[in-house]
C-alpha cells in the first residue's frame, strides 16, 4: 500500500493589519496574494510563493510571535529553501532587513532570519548537507 503523502504545511498568524501584512509579503518577499476574503472588511487571505503559504487573519488581539512570549521559542516558521544564498541576495534587492543574516549556523543550518511587519521570525534556509 502506498503511504499518503502529505505535501506541505500553512502556518495561521494573527496579524494587526491585513493590508500591511499583504504588502509586506508581496512587495518584500514576494510572494503572491492567492486569496483575500470579504474586500469591504478585509480580516483573512492567504499569500503564497512556490509550495510556502501563509494564511494570515485580523482578529480581537494583537499578534504574539513565539520570541515575544519565549526567547528560546526564536522562530515563527521555518521555510526550507534550496538556495538560501540566491535568495538573500533577492530580498536584499527588494530593501528587505534581515534580523539575522545569512550565514551557516550552530544548528548546522544555512540560511537568515527577518521579522516581518508583525514581529513573526522567519527562518529561509535549508539543512549544510544539503550542499
Amino acid at each position: 500500500m502506498t503511504r499518503p503523502a502529505i505535501t506541505g504545511i500553512s502556518p495561521l498568524f494573527i496579524v494587526a493589519e491585513i493590508p500591511a501584512t499583504l504588502a509586506f509579503y508581496r512587495d518584500k518577499l514576494g510572494f503572491e496574494v492567492t486569496f483575500t476574503a470579504e474586500p469591504d472588511d478585509l480580516y483573512f487571505a492567504i499569500v503564497q510563493r512556490d509550495r510556502a503559504m501563509i494564511m494570515f487573519k485580523a482578529v480581537e488581539v494583537p499578534p504574539l510571535p513565539n520570541p515575544k512570549r519565549d526567547r528560546a521559542a526564536r522562530w515563527d516558521a521555518y521555510l526550507n529553501v534550496p538556495d538560501p544564498d540566491a535568495l538573500a541576495s533577492e530580498f536584499v534587492s527588494r530593501g528587505v532587513t534581515f534580523s539575522v543574516p545569512l550565514m551557516d549556523t550552530i544548528d548546522d543550518l544555512r540560511g537568515f532570519e527577518l521579522e516581518d511587519v508583525n514581529g513573526y521570525v522567519l527562518f529561509f534556509g535549508r539543512p549544510r548537507e544539503q550542499l
